[in-house]
């Protein structure tokens, strides 16, 4: 089995499903409200675990039922938890709105995620120098990212960052990240760019300009127009995998990293590993909510990529 450590958020999605986008000052009737297991950091060690990894998964929770709930949830997926608590802190929580074309707006309250401290890691440098790969994605303080990347990168270990939210980072992190799985968006910004420049610069420029400025192999996600490697300067385009139906994008990014990570550490190139993220993060479109969109290894196998 692979072993994959992920650092990163858990919180509780807080879902409603709406006709359109309401405009400011507007009350809109309608909507179908859900809520769920959620946290980039939570959905990536999940979708690692189910696709049969080991996974190890560091993070920070409220000693509300919230946190309660998401021990629970990790229990039940044979993830190994080791969650910072605080007691006078709520448990992140997210707010996402989704109208019917499976487009998604998030508006996210870190709490307990806003008190991690790079010192909190010190107790899992050991699971980081023992891992295949580490994974980690920005809901949590940059300073703690970065340190996690580094502690990683110093041990051996190889380091996916998946940059989301995407915010400027300090230039000495690109040291210790061998593999980037931004957006288009995302690129802009990690490039400080006008992430408006998304909508007009050539995907593969943002892909090579990334990859010339971090050193790092570039899985640039595109949606339904596939994903772009780069990787030792060589762009490679890994078509989309049609999706059944486009119902919620929600998470499904957080189902490609995760899944990248494990084909990674499983020993695959990164043009296989795109197309086999590309494969789950197809799956997880077709689907409602984010924990039961992602898929187990058995359900995507043999689908074509």
């Amino acid at each position: 089995m692979p072993k994959v450590a992920v650092v990163g958020s858990y919180g509780v999605g807080l879902t409603m499903r709406v006709p359109r986008m309401p405009v400011a000052g507007e009350t809109l009737s309608g909507g179908e409200f859900s809520s769920g297991h959620g946290g980039k950091g939570s959905n990536q060690a999940v979708q690692a675990a189910r696709l049969g990894a080991q996974v190890d998964f560091f993070t920070a929770i409220g000693a509300d039922d919230l946190g309660r709930g998401g021990r629970t949830l990790w229990s039940d997926e044979g993830i190994t938890a080791h969650p910072v608590v605080f007691e006078d802190v709520a448990t992140m929580a997210g707010v996402i709105l989704v109208e019917e074309s499976g487009e998604n707006r998030i508006v996210i309250a870190g709490g307990t995620l806003d008190r991690l401290t790079t010192q909190h890691l010190m107790d899992f440098e050991p699971v980081l120098a023992a891992a295949d790969i580490v994974v980690v994605s920005l809901e949590i303080p940059v300073p703690v990212a970065v340190r996690a990347l580094e502690l990683a990168a110093g041990a051996g270990t190889r380091t996916l960052l998946n940059p989301a939210p995407a915010t400027a980072l300090p230039d000495e992190v690109w040291s210790a990240v061998d593999v980037l799985t931004p957006n288009a968006t995302e690129a802009a910004i990690l490039l400080g760019i006008d992430p408006r420049a998304a909508e007009t610069e050539p995907a593969d420029d943002l892909a090579r300009r990334l990859h010339d400025r971090t050193g790092a192999t570039i899985l640039l996600t595109r949606g339904g127009d596939g994903v772009l490697v780069c990787h030792d300067g060589e762009i490679t385009a890994v078509p989309a995998v049609p999706a059944t139906a486009v119902i919620d994008t929600t998470g499904a990014g957080d189902a490609f990293t995760g899944a990248a990570a494990v084909a990674i550490a499983e020993g695959a190139d990164p043009v296989d590993a795109a197309r086999f993220a590309a494969t789950v993060g197809a799956w997880v479109v077709a689907h409602h909510e984010v924990i039961p969109a992602l898929p187990h290894r058995h359900e995507i196998e043999g689908r074509p990529a």
